[in-house]
C-alpha cells in the first residue's frame, strides 16, 4: 500500500509528527514495534509523565551544534503543548523547577496523542517489526506485516535507553544506511558507579542524599545526589551525566551555600572533631565515611591552619571520576546521534536525501532531566510534521 508519509516510531516524536502530518492532508501510517504505543511516555514520571519543562529552551540541550534545535523548540513551544493537555481537559501539576506532570497518570498523554491522530486519520500498525527500508525511487519499508510505500519517511525510533522496553539502534543503522553520519553515542541522565576506592568508601552510604553543585565541562546543577551501592544517582548526577564521556570527571561542592575554608577556621581552636563540625550541615553518615577517606577526623585545634584549607578544598572541590556509568538499562537518554549537520533545522529533512526525516532522540540533541527532552520530541515532530 502507499502513504504520503510512513513513520517508524510510535513514541511521542513520532506520533507528534502524525498528528501534524494528518492535519495538512496527509495520509499517514505509524508502524511501532510494540504491541502498544507510547511505552517510553507511559513509564517516565514515575507513571505520571513528566511531558514538558515550562522553561524549556535552546540553553537546556546539548548537541555538537548548539544552534541546531533553536527553530523546531521556537515553533513549538511548552505554552503549545500545554494548551493541548488542557485542551483534552487533563489536569497536571508543576513539581518544580517547571517541571509539569500529570496529575493522574502517564496514560492519559498516550491517550491524547491517540485520540490526535484518529482525528487526524492516522493509521497506526501496532506489533509491526520493520525489516528493511530503501529508496529506489519513492521509499519501500519492508514489515513483518507487508511492503509500504511512501514519499517521505520519518525515523522516529528513539535512542537505546530503556531497552527493557524495547529500544534498538535501529535508527542510527538506517542512518548510516543512507551515508548520513552518526555521532559517538552514550547513555545519558544515567547513575554512575564508582571506582573501587570510593565504592569501599561510601558503598555502605545507600539510600543517603545531599544538596550539592556539580560541574563538569562548563555545565553547573544544583541538586541532590544519592549514594547507591554501587555509586551515586540523583538528579545532580543524572544531569551531569551527559557533560563527561567515559574516563573523565566532575567536580562535586558538598557546600554550595558556605565558604568552607572560613567555616573550617572558625573552628580552629575548637576540641569537636571535624567530622562533628561538618555534620552540622550535611548527614552525619556522611561526614564520617567522607572524613575516613579524605581527612582523618580529629579534633579541629590539632589541624594546622594548611591542612583545614586543604580540607576546605576538597569539600568545595571533590573530584569525582567514576569507574563507568550504569549504562543504557539506567539511562534515561542516548546522548548523541543522527549528525545535525546532515539534516535541515527548519523540516529535520536530511539535506542529501530528500524525503526522509529524523525526529527526537535518534537525533543528536539531548536535554537536561526534568521534560525538556519530551519538549525535544514534540517539537522535533511537530517541525517535520509540517512539512513531510
Amino acid at each position: 500500500m502507499n502513504y504520503d508519509v510512513i513513520i517508524i516510531g510510535g513514541g511521542a516524536a513520532g506520533l507528534m509528527c502524525a498528528i501534524e502530518a494528518g492535519k495538512r492532508g496527509r495520509s499517514v501510517l505509524v508502524l511501532e514495534h510494540n504491541e502498544r504505543l507510547g511505552k517510553k511516555i507511559l513509564i517516565s514520571g514515575g507513571g505520571r509523565c513528566n511531558f514538558t519543562n515550562s522553561n524549556a529552551g535552546p540553553e537546556n540541550y546539548l548537541s555538537t551544534n548548539p544552534h541546531f534545535h533553536k527553530s523546531a523548540l521556537a515553533r513549538f513551544t511548552p505554552a503549545d503543548f500545554i494548551a493541548l493537555v488542557e485542551r483534552h481537559g487533563i489536569a497536571h501539576h508543576e513539581k518544580k523547577l517547571g517541571q509539569l506532570f500529570c496529575d493522574t497518570s502517564s496514560r492519559e498523554i498516550v491517550e491524547l496523542l491517540q485520540r490526535e491522530c484518529e482525528c487526524a486519520g492516522v493509521e497506526i500498525h501496532l506489533s509491526c517489526r520493520v525489516e528493511e527500508a530503501t529508496k529506489p525511487d519513492a521509499f519501500r519499508v519492508a514489515t513483518s506485516r507487508g511492503v509500504f510505500t511512501s514519499q517521505s519517511l520519518v525515523v522516529a525510533t528513539g535512542g537505546l535507553s530503556f531497552q527493557k522496553i524495547g529500544a534498538t539502534d535501529f535508527g542510527y543503522r538506517l542512518a548510516r544506511q543512507f551515508e548520513l553520519k552518526v555521532t559517538t553515542i552514550r547513555p545519558g541522565l544515567v547513575p554512575v558507579m564508582f571506582a573501587s576506592v570510593e565504592r569501599q568508601a561510601f558503598a555502605e552510604l545507600s539510600g543517603i542524599s545531599l544538596d550539592v553543585e556539580v560541574s563538569a565541562n562548563d555545565a553547573l546543577f544544583r541538586e541532590n545526589i544519592l549514594f547507591t551501592h554501587r555509586g551515586l544517582s540523583g538528579p545532580a548526577i543524572l544531569q551531569i551525566s551527559n557533560y563527561f564521556a567515559a574516563g573523565e570527571s566532575f567536580v562535586a561542592n558538598l557546600l554550595p551555600d558556605l565558604d568552607a575554608t572560613a567555616l573550617l577556621l572558625a573552628q580552629r581552636q575548637s576540641g569537636k572533631e571535624l567530622k562533628t563540625v561538618l555534620a552540622q550541615h550535611m548527614p552525619a553518615r556522611f561526614t564520617q565515611a567522607w572524613c575516613g577517606r579524605f581527612a582523618d577526623s580529629r579534633p579541629m585545634h590539632r589541624y594546622s591552619t594548611e591542612e583545614l584549607t586543604a580540607i576546605a578544598r576538597r569539600l568545595e572541590h571533590w573530584e569525582i571520576q567514576p569507574a563507568d556509568t550504569e549504562g543504557y538499562s539506567k539511562a534515561e537518554v542516548t546522548v548523541g546521534g543522527v549528525d545535525t549537520g546532515e539534516l535541515s533545522s527548519k523540516t529535520l529533512e536530511a539535506r542529501r536525501v530528500p524525503g526522509l526525516y529524523f525526529v527526537g532522540e535518534v537525533v543528536d540533541v539531548t536535554g537536561w532531566l526534568g521534560g525538556y527532552n519530551f519538549q525535544w520530541a514534540w517539537a522535533s515532530g511537530h517541525a517535520a510534521g509540517q512539512c513531510v
